[in-house]
C-alpha cells in the first residue's frame, strides 16, 4: 500500500454541473492511494481504497489538523471469541497530529460516534475523478 499522499487543486469548470469538481485523471490516484485537494475553500481528500473512492474534508475536528494526511491502514477489533482481528485493512486513515483515525467510506472517528469527518461523493466517470457537494 502506498504511502504517497499527492497534492492539488481541483478543476472547478466542469460545463454540465456547478457541484461537480474535476480531481485528477484516474491514473493518478493508484489504488491504496490519496489526492488532497482545494475545492472552492475546502480542503479535500480522495482516496482510491479497495477498488472504490472516497471524498472526506482534510480538517480533524481534535485541533484542526490535516486529518487525512496520515497513515492510511487498518484498525483492530474484538471477533466473537475475544481475540484481536485486523480489519479494515486500507480503509482507516489517521491524522498526523495526534493520530485520531476516521474510516475512509464514512468519516466515522473509529473510538467515538461523536466524531466524524464531513463526507463527499467521489466517482471515477471517462478515466477522471470527480468530486461532488
Amino acid at each position: 500500500m502506498s504511502e504517497h499522499t499527492s497534492t492539488s487543486t481541483a478543476d472547478t469548470t466542469d460545463s454540465d454541473r456547478d457541484d461537480r469538481h474535476r480531481v485528477a485523471d484516474a491514473d493518478e490516484l493508484p489504488e491504496g492511494d490519496r489526492i488532497v485537494t482545494a475545492i472552492d475553500g475546502r480542503e479535500i481528500a480522495v482516496f482510491h481504497t479497495n477498488g472504490e473512492y472516497h471524498a472526506l474534508s482534510n480538517y480533524c475536528p481534535h485541533q484542526g489538523g490535516p486529518a487525512c494526511e496520515g497513515l492510511l491502514s487498518g484498525t483492530l477489533a474484538v471477533d466473537g471469541d475475544d481475540e484481536l482481528i485486523w480489519e479494515r485493512d486500507g480503509g482507516i486513515v489517521a491524522c498526523p497530529w495526534h493520530g485520531w483515525e476516521f474510516d475512509v467510506t464514512d468519516g466515522r472517528h473509529t473510538a467515538s460516534d461523536k466524531y466524524r469527518l464531513p463526507v463527499y461523493e467521489a466517482y471515477v466517470e471517462d478515466g477522471t475523478v470527480y468530486v461532488e457537494f
